[in-house]
């Protein structure tokens, strides 16, 4: 009997039982989240279970590094993190020589020749880096990381995924909370995510098939096999009906995901779809709501709300193009996207660099420039992108902070006014450390810290990005805010807080210019003529 997989199956990507998110991914920043995140968490609970069952009660401190497991699962915890030291021995020892070539080049007489210190380089990392100086002698190295993915420090044996159901939207935070195998209602299949078998579950959303070719290829054994077939239905997924008008919809599926469609292609943008299935207190599109081929698939940058795998890894098997923002730098905290998505099996990935175009029919995607939202680290890998079809333009500025308003200034120039921007303002974000202190080899004092924000635009920055561009309409989105993104953003906002307050702020200036502006939040649709607007 053939059956579809059941819309709110959740097919979870793991690293040793951890949710997989980029950094976990691309070799060295793995090995550096392994010993500077999740061997430090997991010490931590064990040392002091009941602060970390405290603190996760605490809704003030959702997001931190505490464990949100039950007292009994101790030894588990235990059990993983002695399981952590003996599988990735290698890594540790990396993220070790890491630190250790850090305080080599600090000791380094600056301005002389490096070439005496490879002799000094750390053996494990002898061929893998680059010594190199900046412009004013500041010693620093580059990673060749198209050989650390050939290396032993890449393993795709670390990577699983868990099967399960959900019922609603909420979950523990997953960057601080492991997915421990004690859990009744999931399965755990120690595949590598570039597997086909993913490939074959994602199409049985939406194409039924008999569940025996996916059953055989996961090695499902007997004894899982009633939860395994709980997982499917005979019930089928609403039709999906291809967009055949003549305008361009656009279609807000929360977050900074938006799907823009013609008649002739589609774009979809940031993926991060919600399910549906169970009963929800916010409409919202879902996955019934893509198209059976998705043309390109944009990325603005590596953060895990922008590069969700949960998402992307089920429609991988849709996904003509994956369109993504350039990197050479071989910096640690700057991995090359393209490597990443082609070792998980997506194919025909493209990278594209700043104000470089894409043309099909009479769609064209610019790459645009970026500050902001990465604490001051230098990272390449981050784009915002213009798309225009026929005369209408539109301008998607993910989480750009604007602090430099001249760089829009000139854009302008380039690309002209554009019709629809789409601006993030979640503008009072984590410090550097939240997502970048894995990567630290030496500590930073928390003033300094706290001053370096995973921030976008505040009011004013937001203001001076709109008045370069003059827009019809505005829209602030990516903001964090939906149900659906709490497990991997932790934010929750009220009417006192400061991205609310700001944002609040820019759509009542837009509004009094003449302009529609709105913040999104959960579901919106639009309709715009290819030479104007009309909504």
């Amino acid at each position: 009997m053939e059956v579809f997989l059941k819309p709110n199956t959740v097919i979870e990507p793991l690293f040793d039982q951890w949710y997989a998110w980029p950094h976990l991914i691309s070799p060295a920043t793995s090995a550096m989240n392994v010993t500077g995140r999740h061997l430090k968490i997991m010490q931590s609970f064990l040392k002091a279970p009941e602060l970390h069952a405290t603190a996760v009660r605490n809704p003030k401190m959702k997001g931190g590094p505490f464990m949100d497991v039950k007292m009994e699962q101790v030894d588990e915890v235990r059990q993983l993190m002695e399981d952590t030291y003996q599988k990735r021995e290698y890594q540790v020892a990396f993220s070790a020589a890491i630190k250790e070539l850090d305080q080599l080049l600090k000791s380094h007489k600056s301005g002389y020749s490096m070439e005496s210190l490879y002799e000094l380089v750390p053996e494990i990392l002898k061929g893998y880096v680059e010594l190199v100086y900046d412009l004013n002698n500041h010693p620093a190295y580059r990673l060749f990381e198209s050989l650390l993915y050939r290396s032993k420090l890449y393993d795709p044996q670390a990577q699983s995924i868990a099967l399960w159901v959900t019922n609603n939207d909420e979950r523990p935070f997953v960057l601080s909370t492991p997915r421990l195998k004690t859990d009744t209602d999931t399965l755990h299949f120690q595949i590598p995510f570039s597997h086909e078998v993913i490939d074959e579950l994602g199409k049985m959303k939406r194409q039924a098939a008999a569940p025996e070719k996916v059953k055989t290829m996961l090695g499902v054994s007997q004894e899982d096999e009633a939860l395994f077939t709980s997982f499917f239905t005979t019930d089928p997924p609403p039709v999906y009906k291809h967009y055949t008008g003549d305008k361009i919809r656009i279609r807000y599926f929360g977050h900074a995901c938006i799907l823009v469609e013609t008649k002739e292609v589609n774009l979809l943008i940031d993926p991060l779809i919600s399910y549906y299935g169970y009963d929800i207190e916010r409409t919202r599109f879902s996955d019934a709501d893509l198209p059976d081929v998705i043309d390109y698939v944009l990325i603005t940058h590596n953060h895990q709300d922008h590069i969700l795998f949960e998402t992307l890894l089920p429609i991988r098997h849709k996904i003509r193009n994956l369109v993504v923002p350039a990197t050479t730098a071989g910096a640690l905290q700057d991995p090359n996207l393209k490597l990443m998505f082609n070792y998980l099996g997506f194919k025909n990935v493209i990278e594209i660099h700043d104000l470089e175009s894409i043309q099909f029919e009479d769609i064209t995607i610019t790459g645009i420039p970026f500050i902001g939202e990465h604490s001051d680290l230098n990272i390449q890998a981050k784009m915002c992108h213009h798309v225009s079809a026929g005369e209408f333009s539109m301008l998607f500025v993910a989480d750009a902070c604007n602090v430099e308003p001249r760089l829009y200034q000139h854009i302008r120039e380039y690309i002209g006014k554009v019709d629809v921007v789409f601006l993030g303002m979640e503008c009072d974000g984590a410090p550097l450390s939240w997502l970048y202190g894995p990567l630290l080899t030496t500590s930073l004092d928390m003033t300094n810290d706290q001053s370096r924000r995973l921030a976008g635009s505040n009011f004013e920055r937001g203001k001076a990005l709109i008045e370069a561009f003059d827009p019809k309409e505005v829209y602030v989105y990516a903001m964090g805010m939906e149900p659906w993104l709490e497990f991997i953003s932790s934010i929750k906002y009220t009417a006192t807080s400061i991205p609310i307050i700001e944002s609040d702020k820019l759509i009542a200036h837009c509004c009094s210019q003449g302009k529609v502006a709105e913040r999104l939040f959960g579901e919106k649709e639009l309709f715009y003529e290819k030479s104007s607007v009309v909504q």
